[in-house]
């Protein structure tokens, strides 16, 4: 039971020092980045163009649904470990109201499916098994895709950042080659070497963003789908139980 109950806060403290660790990184890369070509921070925002709000912009919606993402994505969240026993409890001494006052006082996936069972027994006491599961498992894959969803949103930051940084790229090189194309005598390699600035900056700004995005993701993937089986095992238990000890059939 300690080591049960111990693997929520170690799984957090691990996103958590993870979310730091990559902050500082990309602190340490930055400070890098200024000693390396002798720029303060602001003027390489200001030498990587508008795009380079953009990225900052992802930035933060990363930094965000990371939190977010480790603050929502726990077993107190999707699968609370008292929730199922109270349930089994009331079902067997066969109050159903009493289990779904239960399920309100304690929002979560588990809740919800467990809820959508004891209302359909409430309106159809007749209800067969087979119909429970259906009902049961149509609950859990809606639950099971909300929870998938949270996630996808930090793909698509981990997906655009590089697609913002490789426009920037594109964007650089054409300012570069235009000051060729358009006036020969005034391609001075400073301006040359403005559009080439511009498009390392905001490749390497995307990467920056889209790296720890991506690592992210890859993540709370796996936490997801932890979560999802701890929810399909207490779903399934659930619905041993009801047909059984509810008195309904």
């Amino acid at each position: 039971m300690m080591k049960t109950a111990s693997l929520p806060n170690a799984r957090v403290s691990a996103c958590f020092f993870i979310v730091v660790l990559g902050t500082i990184l990309m602190a340490m890369e930055a400070e890098a980045a200024d000693s390396a070509v002798g720029l303060t921070t602001r003027e390489i925002l200001k030498a990587g163009g508008p795009l380079m709000y953009v990225l900052g912009a992802l930035s933060v919606i990363g930094l965000a649904l990371v939190i977010y993402l480790a603050v929502s994505l726990r077993i107190s969240t999707v699968v609370p470990k008292n929730l199922l026993d109270d349930l089994l409890s009331a079902i067997e001494s066969r109050r159903l109201e009493e289990a779904r006052m239960i399920c309100r006082k304690n929002p979560s996936a588990l809740a919800a499916v467990a809820d959508a069972a004891l209302a359909c027994l409430e309106r159809a006491p007749d209800t067969t098994a087979d119909t429970l599961k259906e009902i049961v498992e149509s609950e859990g894959s809606r639950q099971a895709s909300h929870i998938q969803s949270r996630i996808q949103y930090l793909l698509d930051v981990a997906v655009i950042a590089p697609m913002v940084g490789l426009l920037g790229t594109v964007m650089g090189m054409l300012q570069a080659f235009n000051a060729v194309a358009l006036d020969i005598a005034k391609a001075r390699p400073m301006v040359l070497a403005k559009g080439v600035s511009q498009a390392l900056i905001t490749t390497a700004a995307g990467l920056i963003v889209g790296i720890p995005a991506m690592v992210g993701h890859a993540w709370f993937r796996g936490r997801s789908a932890d979560l999802i089986s701890r929810l399909e095992a207490a779903a399934a238990e659930l619905v041993l139980r009801l047909p059984k000890r509810s008195g309904y059939r």
